[in-house]
């Protein structure tokens, strides 16, 4: 058999990013096409101008079939915004003593589904927590089992049908089919957790540019998702106001000079600015800076930890923190995590990949990576195939009608 392509679309506050990706003996990844693009027309995960943003979906995806040899028309596409929510629910269903298969999980997941979601709401995600057979809980794979009742706890993440659509709409303009949409920190969880991680306990923070995206593993499955309206652009922005800065300057500031703990910052560590209304220079101490720095991405761990709290999971992540994206590249940021919520913390960053990897070797792009990573999971189920045909470059359409979900856990 030929090996499969696969294509992730990462669209993002601040990016865009399309890789082209063949699987190699089943579970790696060799990575044939990058396409990296300034995003545009996207605000907080959700799409501010349709036009701009499909240009820059375009742009990017133009970018990766350059560098790939694949002409793409379908991809898994990433999905944040503070319209992202998410519910748990139960589902229940007769076996009558016989054993039970495939089917019978599908029916269990169909069941939990069957919920009041708002008509404005779309689900994205169906996933499995654990199953109950005739009573006895804590099963997590009950093909093959005799039974004559299960239930299943599923975890179900919805969003915004219209947010939803206008993103797929702009995929579309691209000239793109949306195979499936994934939410941001599931994405980046499948690159950067270890299975030890999943099952002791642990939260997946993936710090964007718009928008911190979080998800909480408990016994290997997903319990808790949610999206937070604030980012490291915001941070960008502080700066930008308190040093009277253009926003592009400001980000550049923030790359070269930033830091995310004061008391690590001697007294006489300064940088070189040009502000706003002036042609001359100014010296800045760097600890100005970083106390703006600082204030701003405490104020976000703050609403992280509030956010664990408020999901009553907060004594059960023994593995503490994994941070990714753009984010949790600004130094101190793990010291701070860990000061703020009390949990310890790691920075996440994609591995085990090879081809052109020196540009996305990077946690700003575990989700971009992870994408992939999703889409091999569903090609050892059978549910992604990819066709190639043509002369100078090879077709690259996945077919994705029978995506309904991933090892009996997932239901888009």
């Amino acid at each position: 058999m030929e090996e499969p392509i696969v294509v992730g679309l990462d669209i993002g506050t601040s990016k865009i990013c399309t890789l082209v990706a063949r699987v190699e003996n089943g579970t790696n990844l060799r990575i044939l096409g990058v396409g990296i693009e300034p995003s545009q027309g996207i605000r907080r995960g959700t799409v501010s101008d349709m036009d701009s943003a499909a240009q820059s979906i375009a742009r990017s995806i133009e970018k990766a079939e350059r560098t790939s040899g694949y002409e793409i028309n379908s991809a898994l596409v990433s999905l944040a915004g503070s319209h992202v929510t998410s519910m748990n629910s139960r589902g229940v269903v007769g076996i009558s003593g016989r054993v039970i298969d495939q089917d019978d999980v599908y029916r269990a997941l169909d069941s939990a589904q069957a919920v009041a979601v708002p008509h404005d709401r779309e689900i994205i995600h169906v996933i499995q927590r654990g199953f109950t057979i005739d009573g006895q809980n804590g099963i997590r794979k009950p093909i093959g089992m005799h039974g004559f009742r299960m239930e299943v706890e599923a975890h179900i993440i919805t969003a915004s049908a219209t947010a939803v659509e206008n993103l797929r709409q702009c995929v579309s303009q691209a000239g793109i089919q949306v195979s499936q949409f994934v939410l941001n920190p599931l994405a980046a969880g499948e690159m950067v957790l270890s299975d030890s991680e999943r099952a002791m306990g642990v939260a997946v923070v993936d710090l964007g540019g718009g928008t911190t995206n979080l998800a909480i593993y408990i016994d290997g499955d997903v319990w808790y998702t949610n999206v937070l309206n604030v980012g490291s652009s915001h941070v960008t922005s502080d700066i930008a106001q308190g040093l009277r800065l253009p926003v592009e300057v400001a980000e550049e500031v923030k790359l070269h000079h930033g830091y995310a703990v004061l008391e690590e910052i001697p007294e006489d560590e300064s940088f070189n600015i040009v502000s706003f209304g002036s042609e001359q220079s100014r010296k800045v101490s760097r600890r100005e800076l970083t106390d703006i720095i600082e204030a701003r991405v405490e104020e976000i761990f703050m609403l992280v930890h509030k956010e664990i709290k408020r999901s009553g999971y907060d004594g059960m992540l023994p593995a503490g923190l994994v941070l990714t994206g753009g984010g949790s590249l600004l130094p101190g940021i793990r010291k701070l995590a860990t000061r703020v919520t009390g949990l310890p913390a790691r920075i996440g960053k994609p591995e085990k990949m090879v081809g052109l990897t020196d540009q996305i070797s990077s946690p700003a792009f575990a989700t971009s990576v992870g994408l992939l990573q999703w889409a091999i999971l569903m090609s050892e189920s059978n549910q992604l195939a990819s066709e190639h045909s043509g002369k100078t470059k090879k077709q690259l359409d996945i077919k994705a009608e029978k995506i309904k979900s991933w090892f009996g856990k997932l239901l888009p």
